[in-house]
């Protein structure tokens, strides 16, 4: 078959295909990233996180603090302490500094396990955020991770973030409104209030 025949059949062939544009599916685009950063659920989360590791942190530096005054302590009136002064002294800061390592460790665990534990929340809130924007506004496509560049014709990561903020919005009016029911008795608020300090005393 010469080329003229492969060029004639292609042409018949041509006319009995449909042509699909990309415009009769309506395509949308998603930046994850910045949808997170912005959103205000992962803002509370943050604060939230912050609030719970605060105290343990100061405690961490407090113990620093107090194996550094110790360790300048030793420098200092090493020459002037009997022997067993002295290995009692270096023994006392070898153990501070095992237990210091120790909550270090155990804070860095507690705090990645709750960071993670919260942010898995938020991303299904995303997901279902995104799912939602994309039905209302009628969307057959709407692609996220691995998308290197998307126009602002297609990006709908501002829609996300308003739908989320108002998904907050409602939240904490619903949380106030319950608020503003009738309290119980004081023993519902001293459960409370010990679950707090819990919280807060734990090492």
């Amino acid at each position: 078959m010469n080329t003229l025949s492969r060029l004639l059949i292609l042409a018949c062939l041509a006319v009995f295909i449909v042509p699909v544009s990309a415009e009769e599916y309506k395509l949308g685009a998603v930046n994850a990233v910045k949808v997170l950063d912005a959103s205000p659920q992962a803002e509370q989360a943050r604060a939230t996180i912050e609030k719970e590791f605060t105290p343990r942190d100061k405690q961490l530096v407090a113990a620093q603090k107090e194996i550094k005054s110790m360790e300048d302590k030793l420098s200092k009136d090493s020459a002037i302490m009997s022997d067993d002064e002295r290995n009692k002294m270096e023994r006392d800061i070898i153990n501070k500094k095992r237990d210091l390592k120790r909550d270090q460790d155990e804070f860095r665990e507690d705090f990645n396990l709750r960071r993670n534990e919260e942010f898995a929340k938020i991303q299904k809130e995303i997901v279902e955020a995104i799912q939602k924007v994309a039905k209302d506004n009628n969307y057959d496509i709407v692609l996220s991770d691995g998308v290197l560049f998307a126009s602002p014709k297609v990006d709908i990561s501002n829609l996300v973030i308003d739908y989320l903020k108002k998904q907050s919005s409602s939240s904490s009016s619903s949380s106030a409104g319950s608020g503003t029911a009738p309290a119980k008795s004081d023993d519902s608020a001293s459960k409370t209030g010990s679950s707090t300090d819990t919280k807060t005393n734990k090492k």
